[in-house]
């Protein structure tokens, strides 16, 4: 599962700049420290973080607001001062993602590859190295933006040359090349962290929790389950005491006219009281039927079925016959054939509903559409447990 696919190649005419910008933070041996140059980090990172999730994220990736084409131009520049490639290929990837979250084609999912790989890996991959424009067809259509796309490290250096031309080389250094690598990490620990340590309010259908201390660091896309929960929502902290602090610029901007129509969740959405979407009810019913073992389900089954005589014996061999007569045309009948056949004999590794109802509540947070996920659930393991008997009952025609 943490293996790279075969066909991935990663580039070094990506990868050692990252590292070179890493290995520049060290240069203040030599530079020194000041009270002024942390502080110039600080309000670069402060400054850059905005732009990063009021920019790339809320705005170009999820429209979670209105602005003119000057602002938008301003918010994709002062992302892109950051040095995370340009508002197209970042609000693609980001679209993908969630599209795919925590998937088999997720981007960077740290529940199907690596910690590392999810965090800063898939970077430098050359599966994603291009911008995908289909992803992003409104963005698309502003030469402004495409502009910025051809440029993608532009804003950055121009950032970096106005620091060192007033702060010399340690506001290089440290005021800016020290906030730029805080950045990344900060940014990319949305990706790894927030989909493995923190709280799952809601059912999202993947690994994405809310974690206090990631949203301090990160403005406020630490409350990573929210967002999940509700996309389109310019607001990610959704209870009064869950700090959102590129939310609260966001107002404040919508104050002076610079961004209007903020998108926000309804009470309904936020108290959890709407039925999930079928995706949603599909991928959790997946996560739940992958924590038992159809194969071992099918392999008890058919245990209990060689310990019996007589008709049930004749039952399971007409069944199976009439799944190969029948099976691309009554798959919903051929179900209710085989949770009969487990009524008749007692499968103790089948899970009866009220368990999976159990499991269910273990693994996910409460929601209204609990029955659903537990009746697609039930409907997943029975299709494996046919497939598995179908696949065995082949194999052994065939041997």
């Amino acid at each position: 599962m943490h293996r790279a696919p075969r066909n991935e190649r990663y580039l070094l005419g990506t990868s050692l700049p990252f590292i070179a910008a890493h290995l520049a933070c060290f240069a203040a041996i030599w530079t020194g420290v000041s009270v002024a140059d942390l502080a110039l980090c600080a309000g670069l990172y402060a400054a850059r973080m905005f732009g990063v999730t009021g920019g790339y994220h809320r705005y170009f990736s999820h429209k979670t607001y209105k602005t003119s084409r000057v602002m938008a131009f301003i918010l994709g520049f002062l992302a892109q001062s950051s040095a995370q490639r340009g508002i197209l290929w970042w609000a693609g990837t980001h679209r993908h993602h969630h599209r795919f979250s925590d998937g088999p084609e997720d981007v960077h999912s740290p529940v199907r590859r690596s910690f590392v790989y999810s965090h800063v890996g898939w970077i430098f991959s050359d599966r994603y190295d291009t911008t995908d424009l289909s992803l992003v067809p409104d963005l698309a259509k502003y030469p402004e933006l495409l502009w910025l796309e051809r440029h993608p490290y532009l804003p950055a250096l121009i950032s970096g040359f106005v620091v060192w031309l007033l702060a010399g080389w340690s506001g290089l250094v440290v005021g800016f090349m020290w906030s730029t690598v805080l950045c990344w990490h900060a940014t990319f620990a949305i990706n790894s962290l927030a989909h493995v340590h923190g709280k799952r309010r809601y059912v999202t259908g993947d690994q994405s929790r809310n974690n206090w201390w990631l949203a301090l660091l990160t403005f406020g896309e630490g409350w990573h389950n929210n967002h999940h929960h509700y996309q389109g929502s310019a607001r990610q902290g959704f209870r009064w005491y869950e700090i959102d602090i590129s939310y609260y610029v966001l107002r404040a901007m919508s104050a002076v006219g610079l961004v209007w129509d903020l998108r926000l969740p309804s009470e309904r959405a936020i108290q959890y009281e709407q039925k999930l979407t079928p995706a949603v009810v599909e991928k959790a019913a997946g996560q739940l039927a992958a924590s038992f073992k159809v194969e071992s389900i099918a392999a008890d089954l058919r245990t209990r079925l060689t310990e019996k005589r007589g008709h049930v014996q004749h039952e399971m061999s007409e069944l199976i016959d009439r799944w190969h007569r029948q099976l691309d045309e009554k798959v919903d009948h051929l179900r209710h054939d085989l949770d009969e056949l487990f009524h008749a004999i007692h499968v103790p590794t089948m899970p009866s509903a009220t368990e999976l109802r159990e499991k269910a509540a273990s693994m996910f947070a409460h929601t209204p559409s609990i029955n659903d996920i537990v009746e697609r659930t039930r409907q997943m393991l029975m299709d494996g447990v046919r497939d598995e008997l179908l696949g065995r009952q082949a194999a052994g025609s065939h041997a």
